[in-house]
Parts: structure tokens; C-alpha cells; sequence
């Protein structure tokens, strides 16, 4: 076999691994939700990953809340947390991260990696050119369109009054960023907070959030983070005592760090969570804001989780 053949050899096996690992992230879990998920790069939305029910027509009238997610590092890959996102969709909602679904390169292959201080799946992930907040609202502003577009598979199928807008770690900067949007009724920030001091040399390519964006709040948010090993633990707890205007709720988790659960299965303790939440807020589930509220409620009975609530009725 000559060097030419050995190389060419090579290359081919690097894209056969790349192309299985694609159909991996694709195929693997669908949720374990009613409606099983399935992720997709739509066509008129090339710059996003889309996570659905697979068989729409099962909805039965049912109509899908819009997610708009923020990536870790602020990764331009959509499928940075698939395990998780598919585990939202597959309870009814449509969930939209920013960046195309990227496989991991093959192994050899030159990659860019994320932004500098990632852990945890963004770590993990392949990444791309920082991303920006911007993006979400591009999402947000795909799907409303699509509902109302004629010969859409989303045609009539979402609900444009219930839209949240979430994202983990920088993706949480991102999505605080864009929450001043009166469309949103919702913001879930994940292992993230605000900085109190701007960003030094070498620091995660965040955007210029500062405190006061807490202040211009409309809608309910939640944080969710690690224990305190989570370098992001007392940026979300300074957040969530400095909001006075709005519903806000704090969940930590003993044993868990910056990196959450995402890539778990089903998107572990984390996902948990999400669906409950959303459930309570976009569904008006009694038994799901139970999990939330009060000194008993279903979270504070792990005694790995850590509630706080304020302005909760």
C-alpha cells in the first residue's frame, strides 16, 4: 500500500467515525417523555438544532411552548446538550439551540475548542466561533414564523404566548441578555450568573451583562446550579438576591459542578427540573409547581437539592 493509499485510507475511516457519531447524537435517546424527540437542522434554519416530537400529529391539538438555548462557552453547536434538550421536547415543547449540529471531530482531525474556563458538555463538545445573544431571539423569531407559515410542519402547532428563553453558563449570560424581551414568560439560567467585575484577560468570550439587567426583569426566572464547587455558584446566588421584581426561585445541587447533568441520561437531575418547571409555568400543572413550592415541596425532600423561593404565590 503506498503512502497515498494509507492517507486516503485514513481520511475515509476519520469520516466514517465522524458520520457514526453523528448518527449516534441523532438516533440515541429520544426522552422519556409522551412524545418521543428527535433533533434536526432545519433547512431554513441553518444556524440552529431543533428538538421536537418526532410524530407531531400525536400532539392532538396540543400545542408546543418555544425554547430558545444558550449553549456552555457559548459553543456554536447545537448538540452541546442533547441528552437534555431531547428530554424537554419530548414532553411537548419545542427547544431550539444556537449552532448547527456539530459531531466531535474524528480523532486527529484539528479542532477548535471552546472558549477558555469551559468545563463539563461544552467542554466536551465541538465548538465553533463564539456565538451571540442575538441568536435566541433569531430562534424565538423562526419559530413564530413558522407557526403562522402556510405549508409549515409547525403551522398552528406552537404556542407563541409561552415562550422561555434558557442557557447554561455563558448560554445563562446569553439568555439574561435577550430576557428583557416582552415575549419571553420565562428564563432559566444554568450554572451561570453575572459577573461583579468585568472580565479580565483570557476569561469565557461572555457578553457585557452587568447587575442591572436584574432590575429590568418582567418574567419569572429560575437558577439552577452545582454545589458550591460550581464556579458559577455565587454569581447565580448574587443574582438571585439582588432580584426584587419578579418570581424568582434558586435550585443547588450537592455533588454536582459546573458541568450540571446534561450529558446523563435523559439529562440527569437537571432535566428533572426543566420539565418540572415548565410543566408549573407553561402547562399550569398543580402537582409540578408542588415540586417547587413550599417547605415541603418535592425537591426539598432530596436533601442533595437546595431550594430558595421569593414572590412565589
Amino acid at each position: 500500500m503506498t503512502a497515498k493509499e494509507r492517507y486516503e485510507g485514513a481520511r475515509m475511516m476519520k469520516t466514517l467515525f465522524a458520520a457514526l457519531c453523528v448518527a449516534a447524537c441523532v438516533w440515541g435517546q429520544e426522552g422519556s417523555g409522551p412524545f418521543p424527540a428527535v433533533l434536526e437542522q432545519d433547512p431554513s434554519l441553518p444556524t440552529h438544532t431543533v428538538y421536537r416530537p418526532k410524530d407531531l400529529s400525536q400532539l392532538k391539538g396540543q400545542k408546543l411552548p418555544i425554547i430558545a438555548w444558550g449553549n456552555g462557552a457559548c459553543v456554536n453547536n447545537g448538540l452541546s446538550h442533547r441528552n437534555f434538550l431531547m428530554e424537554i421536547a419530548s414532553y411537548g415543547y419545542l427547544a431550539i439551540a444556537i449552532g448547527p449540529p456539530q459531531a466531535a471531530p474524528a480523532p486527529g482531525q484539528a479542532k477548535q475548542g471552546p472558549a477558555p474556563g469551559a468545563k463539563g458538555d461544552a467542554k466536551q463538545a465541538a465548538a465553533g466561533p463564539a456565538t451571540k445573544s442575538s441568536e435566541l431571539l433569531d430562534a424565538i423569531n423562526w419559530a413564530i414564523a413558522q407557526n403562522s407559515q402556510k405549508g409549515s410542519v409547525y403551522q398552528g402547532k406552537l404556542d407563541p404566548s409561552k415562550i422561555a428563553v434558557m442557557g447554561m453558563s455563558c448560554g445563562g449570560i446569553q439568555a439574561l441578555a435577550v430576557a428583557t424581551d416582552p415575549r419571553i414568560k420565562l428564563v432559566g439560567i444554568w450554572n451561570s450568573g453575572i459577573l461583579n467585575m468585568p472580565q479580565g484577560a483570557g476569561a469565557p468570550a461572555m457578553e457585557d451583562v452587568h447587575k442591572d439587567q436584574l432590575d429590568k426583569l418582567h418574567s419569572p426566572i429560575f437558577y439552577v446550579n452545582g454545589d458550591k464547587t460550581d464556579i458559577a455558584y455565587e454569581n447565580g446566588l448574587d443574582d438571585y438576591n439582588r432580584i426584587t421584581k419578579v418570581p424568582a426561585i434558586r435550585l443547588s445541587r450537592d455533588g454536582v459542578g459546573h458541568g450540571g447533568t446534561y450529558s446523563q441520561p435523559n439529562g440527569g437531575e437537571f432535566a428533572k427540573v426543566a420539565v418540572a418547571m415548565l410543566k408549573w409555568q407553561f402547562r399550569g400543572d398543580k402537582e409540578a409547581a408542588k415540586m417547587f413550592a413550599g417547605e415541603n415541596c418535592g425537591f426539598c425532600q432530596d436533601p442533595k437539592w437546595h431550594v430558595s423561593t421569593k414572590g412565589i404565590k
